[in-house]
């Protein structure tokens, strides 16, 4: 988007607000194509290398989608080279040096690089669309923030080229993080703040769009249900990160100018580190799976062609959902010692965080009973991931009892406990987006068959 304002252009005459008689009159054809000639050039894309000074959310959003998708893949490729590793005993493809860095970069890939970016950029190019907006209301910051999401993935992600990736763990638990030697924690850190100040640009975009540009008559109870989710993820996204970037500013004067933090020795404590990260943590479990939802509570109805069941009751559990993230980030850690009362609040807080959840995906469910369900393609994903999800939500309320999470915690059962929730949200959630939102450009739906037979594959798969 160009806005060019030219020096000579005439300045505005006649009355205003213009009069019912001055509104009556029909607009000549010639001046009506002329206007909308001028309307097109403004809002044109640009040409050439111009072109990546564009501002508006339709570029902007598939900028973003293609490079999440990218890094998507990079993390992807890492795990599979760590599955070659694992694939027989005394196995030397990789060292264990090198086996860590991949480890690192490919959890900070799917957590920082893909999972939030992509709900960033769906939301960048539907939620115009759905408030019946020309554009998000700070075009630029959208791509200021994108520009910032790019420098630090490709900052973070081209460490592993030159052997100077972190080796922590994507979760970077001091002493281990601090003390390590080499770049690897600093270009982590030095690259998570770019990301950080991306999606905080990002959160306040989509919540300032959403509240500033509904057309008149959408009142917040008559939003589209996906403008809902919008709202409440951003609202996440601000309260989330703020922690976790404290935390970065803490660990990287730790490691700068030897300040102790982190060091039980002199004082500090590593379970500060833990507190700030998981602060962060678990919201972003949310705010990774909400943005599914909403693109379900778009869908589901138009499968069933039916209104959706129970709006007020999914807006409020949208927000209840959101509101007790922020109270479940200690079920991380069960076996570190905390006091039996605080472990007793935070479990009982990891299971009441399934009523909300649970009414939203019923009134999905009673929508497709009153319905007359046609299985388009997008609703083939849905049931996947909602299998999916189920499979790995049932264990994630078994990890959220203390006894049992301290006999599984570092085990292979909270693998897949991670990775089918993960995957029920990233996965599906960007394949049935796409299926959604692409046709929009071309204004042709896509071939149904390219998509339900990886729909169906992806769900036994994971499990």
């Amino acid at each position: 988007m160009t806005r060019s304002h030219a020096s000579d252009a005439p300045l505005p005459e006649g009355a205003f607000p213009p009069t019912e008689a001055m509104l009556s009159e029909p607009v000549p054809s010639a001046l009506a194509e002329a206007q909308a000639d001028r309307l097109r050039a403004v809002w044109a894309t640009p040409k050439g290398w111009r072109y990546w000074s564009a501002v508006n959310n339709s570029e902007v959003g598939v900028w973003y989608a293609l490079t999440a998708l990218a890094f998507m893949l990079c993390a992807g490729v890492l795990a599979l080279l760590m599955r070659v590793q694992l694939a027989v005993p005394d196995n030397d493809f990789l060292s264990a040096d090198r086996f860590n860095q991949f480890f690192t970069m490919h959890g900070s890939a799917m957590m920082f690089l893909f999972a939030v970016p992509m709900f960033e950029a769906i939301s960048i190019i539907l939620l115009p669309a759905l408030l019946g907006a020309r554009d998000l209301p700070f075009p630029r910051l959208s791509a200021y923030g994108y520009w910032c999401f790019l420098i630090g993935g490709v900052f973070v992600m081209g460490s592993i080229l030159f052997d100077a990736a972190p080796k922590s763990g994507w979760f970077m638990y001091p002493p281990l993080a601090t003390q390590d030697e080499g770049l690897g924690s600093d270009i982590w850190l030095l690259g998570l703040s770019f990301i950080e100040v991306a999606s905080i640009a990002a959160a306040v975009e989509l919540i300032v769009g959403v509240l500033k540009c509904r057309p008149p008559g959408m009142r917040v109870n008559l939003m589209p249900l996906y403008a809902w989710y919008v709202l409440v993820v951003g609202g996440m996204i601000l309260f989330a990160f703020p922690p976790l970037i404290a935390g970065d500013l803490l660990f990287e004067m730790e490691r700068g100018f030897d300040w102790p933090f982190f060091d039980p020795e002199r004082g500090g404590d590593p379970l500060l580190w833990q507190h700030l990260f998981w602060i962060f943590g678990h919201p972003e479990v949310y705010i990774i799976f909400l943005p599914s939802i909403a693109l379900a509570a778009m869908i589901v109805p138009t499968a069933a062609r039916q209104p959706i069941v129970g709006y007020s009751w999914i807006v409020l559990s949208a927000v209840g959902t959101g509101f007790l993230s922020f109270g479940l980030w200690v079920h991380h850690m069960f076996t570190t010692g905390l006091p039996a009362l605080s472990l007793g609040f935070f479990s009982a807080a990891s299971e009441a965080v399934v009523i909300p959840t649970g009414i939203q995906l019923f009134a999905f469910v009673a929508t497709l009973m009153v319905g007359r369900v046609k299985m388009i393609l997008p609703m083939l994903w849905i049931a996947g991931g909602l299998a999916v999800f189920t499979a790995g939500g049932l264990t994630g309320v078994m990890v959220a009892i203390a006894p049992f999470d301290w006999q599984v915690h570092d085990t292979y059962f909270i693998v897949p406990t991670c990775i089918t929730r993960s995957l029920a949200a990233w996965s599906f959630r960007s394949s049935r987006g796409s299926i959604t939102s692409i046709p929009s450009s071309p204004r042709r739906p896509c071939p149904s068959g390219w998509g339900a037979g990886p729909s169906g594959c992806c769900s036994p798969a994971s499990t």
